[in-house]
């Protein structure tokens, strides 16, 4: 084998603005690279700027410092000796583009600008850049900036789709979401004799989704052959996307390196040897392949850059072999709420400032005590990443925890960190139980919080009394005679007041614990409760950060499961899953009324999850909602009405025998929900879905990790005020309901 050529790719945390930073972890992977004997590196999408930069990206000093940053790596000789693909935004004619910058030697050797921008989802590509829609085979002379011609005396680069012609192989480029779209380039890539493919991307996490982008990434090489090279970027650049690397470089659909997904360390450079040869046996071998390479029309413009990648030296070939294939390692949605929002935690924390750590109101429920097991397995990751050699955490660790320099404080123990980082408090009331305010003391002690326990029944007290002092009426409880406003309304005042007491806690334990700095407070409501609007606005679920916001209840027990069994000594975690969900805003009455939030809400958690992904995924209204869940949920007599190929129920008595006994074969099937059943909770949900509409634009930012989330901010944009009748959807329903109960009348008096 004489054709082995070593390539690198990146998973990179970078931050959005940092150019320091951005520009110190770009220099730190070429280097990495080249010491691994690399002779083409790639980073992650915008590498410079940080990908979500978002508005900032309409400034000009951003186009302006990418270049100031791109000189300094272009003057830098340690970077020489391997080509560069770095990215970055620009402007060309007043238009800004999202751009791969490809370097060499201290040159500009071309510019490949994103040809199809993301804008669905959480993305809005197409409100900063504008796609290269020119046509494929232009190309434009671009002018470089004096910054840049200063430096090598170059006046100009080639922009557009071009691809890269070393001695002895081709190169060329997609970005990102170009891979997810039909006519992906790769297939025109390889079609034109490109034998490594390169994508630079800013892709975020999601519960279950890596397994779809590393199908295509597979797919992409395994139709065709060659060598895909993948980077993304990792770690929170400042909102509320994770970007979760899983760096990867393929040859002919086989798995040959592969990076983390969730990691603290800010640099990480995924390296393979990888035969060319292999490629081109590969490719060569399908015919139908071949004869389309043939009439395929040459869509790129070659760069010719005077470089072999397989330059080895003859006496150190004999030591290089291809680096062999490799299973593909998936996390389980329980490992990926583990690490997910427990690394964008950290990068949260260590990177905002003063903050010292984070507060939570712990209530005794599942949703508080997922939201602490996430802010413990950060301690986890924390403590096992400085026992590994990690010496830029300890640093951060140090800092955040407000150890003085001359303090050589080292953990032994996450509990250890999370007694300086981590402030829990039970905020009771007469309504609470001893249940939960127990279970909220044992789970913060053996986590290692520093834990807080108080009856605020004097506050709420206190503030109904100015009620009554102003109006001369004193609310009650309804279990006590009182109305439905009365009762809601001092619900709502525990609910707040508890926001209150966090926040006033989060300022001052720092200082009690004679430390400085604030914390940030965590909420805890899932996307369930946020969907229904079943919380309370500018309660204690209103918080700085909310790493459960998007994740379901049901996904958040077996995630607290999982960690009773991947933690040791963790079996108070088994009473929160047994536990009953309860908000214990109302007074208990042995024997009598005892709130339950399934009771309260009129669905369980698990229909909660159904209609979110039927609303937000399959984009169903209320009636399409219906007709799904009537096949999904429903009795056979919703079966059956499909199989009446549009008889009327007037015709069924005219069916003969044999359709008969069909319709009472399929009637004996088990029964599930009865269409009326089924309708009265599609509208049950669209009613307080409606109501409470407005509260999801005041929830507060959370880890992004459903595809179903509710975050009003971009990626769920809805009305603030909905009509909660929805009478068109509903009389349409309640009319198949009437349908539907007349057929089912009429297969019963068959039987």
């Amino acid at each position: 084998m004489t054709n082995l050529i070593t390539v690198s790719t990146c998973n990179l945390n970078q931050w959005s603005l940092d150019f320091k930073g951005n520009k110190e972890r770009i220099i730190q992977s070429i280097l990495i690279a080249k010491r691994q004997g690399s002779k083409l590196r790639i980073g992650s999408e915008l590498e410079v700027t940080g990908y979500g930069c978002l508005d900032h990206f309409y400034e000009n000093d951003i186009i302006t410092q990418s270049w100031e940053v791109l000189a300094d790596i272009l003057k830098d000789t340690r970077l020489y000796d391997i080509i560069i693909d770095i990215g970055m935004p620009l402007l060309f004619e007043n238009c800004r583009y999202n751009c791969r910058v490809i370097i060499y030697n201290g040159m500009v050797m071309g510019i490949r600008p994103k040809k199809w921008l993301a804008n669905d989802g959480n993305y809005r590509e197409m409100r900063y850049f504008t796609p290269w829609l020119k046509p494929d085979s232009y190309t434009i002379s671009y002018k470089l900036p004096k910054i840049i011609q200063v430096i090598n005396s170059q006046d100009s680069t080639k922009m557009g789709n071009i691809n890269i012609e070393c001695l002895d192989t081709k190169i060329g480029f997609e970005t990102c979401e170009e891979l997810f779209t039909p006519q992906s380039p790769n297939i025109d890539l390889s079609l034109n004799g490109v034998e490594i493919i390169c994508n630079s991307s800013g892709s975020h996490h999601e519960l279950r989704k890596l397994d779809k982008r590393l199908d295509l990434i597979i797919n992409a090489t395994k139709r065709c052959g060659g060598i895909y090279l993948y980077g993304n970027q990792i770690g929170c650049d400042g909102d509320r996307l994770y970007y979760d690397g899983c760096a990867l470089i393929v040859v002919n659909g086989e798995v040959v390196a592969q990076g983390s997904q969730f990691s603290l360390n800010e640099v990480e450079v995924i390296t393979a040897t990888v035969d060319l040869d292999e490629v081109r046996s590969y490719r060569s071998s399908i015919i139908s392949r071949n004869l389309q390479a043939m009439h395929n029309e040459n869509l790129f413009s070659s760069i010719n850059v005077p470089i072999k990648l397989n330059d080895t030296e003859e006496q150190n070939k004999s030591y290089l072999k291809p680096t062999p294939k490799r299973k593909i390692r998936y996390h389980s949605p329980e490992e990926e709420i583990a690490m997910g929002p427990a690394c964008w935690l950290w990068d949260y924390l260590r990177r905002c400032g003063s903050p010292s750590g984070f507060f939570i109101p712990l209530s005794g429920g599942i949703d508080s005590c997922a939201t602490s097991m996430i802010v413990y397995s950060m301690c986890d990751l924390i403590y096992n990443a400085i026992k590994n050699g990690n010496k830029t955490v300890l640093h951060d660790l140090q800092k955040v925890a407000k150890i003085k320099t001359d303090d050589e404080w080292i953990p032994k123990s996450p509990e250890d960190i999370a007694n300086k980082l981590f402030h829990t408090c039970y905020m009771g009331t007469s309504n609470s139980s001893i249940e939960t305010r127990s279970r909220a003391k044992a789970l913060a002690a053996r986590i290692g919080a520093y834990h807080t326990d108080l009856n605020m029944d004097q506050g709420v007290s206190s503030i109904v009394s100015i009620f009554e002092v102003v109006t001369g009426k004193k609310p009650i409880y309804k279990v006590f005679g009182g109305s439905s406003t009365e009762n809601l309304a001092l619900q709502n005042i525990q609910a707040r007041l508890r926001m209150v007491l966090a926040y006033m806690f989060a300022q001052l334990l720092p200082w009690y614990r004679n430390s400085w700095g604030g914390l940030l407070v965590l909420g805890s409501s899932n996307v369930d409760e946020c969907l229904r609007g079943y919380l309370t606005k500018y309660d204690c679920s209103s918080a700085d950060l909310n790493p459960i916001g998007a994740i379901s209840k049901t996904d958040l027990k077996k995630f607290i499961a999982y960690c009773s069994k991947r933690y040791p000594n963790f079996e108070i975690l088994n009473d929160f899953i047994s536990a009953v969900p309860t908000a214990e805003l109302e007074p208990i009455l042995e024997g009598q009324y005892t709130q339950q939030d399934e009771a309260d809400m009129g669905v369980t958690y698990d229909e909660l999850s159904e209609f979110g992904y039927l609303r937000k995924v399959e984009k169903l209204g209320m009636y399409s909602m219906f007709i799904k869940l009537l096949h999904k949920w429903g009795k056979p007599s919703s079966d059956l009405h499909d199989n009446l190929d549009g008889c009327i129920v007037s015709q069924l008595e005219d069916l003969d025998k044999k359709k008969r006994s069909e319709l009472e074969k399929s009637a004996k099937v088990t029964r599930g929900l009865t269409p009326r059943e089924i309708a009265d909770k599609v509208k049950h949900f669209h009613k307080f879905y409606a109501i409470n509409r407005h509260k999801q634009t005041t929830l507060t930012p959370a880890y992004h990790a459903e595809n179903y989330s509710t975050d009003d901010n971009r990626f769920d944009l809805r009305p603030i005020l909905i009509d909660s009748k929805f009478e068109w959807a509903s009389e349409k329903i309640d009319k198949l309901v009437d349908e539907l109960e007349k057929v089912d009348k009429v297969i019963n008096t068959l039987d």
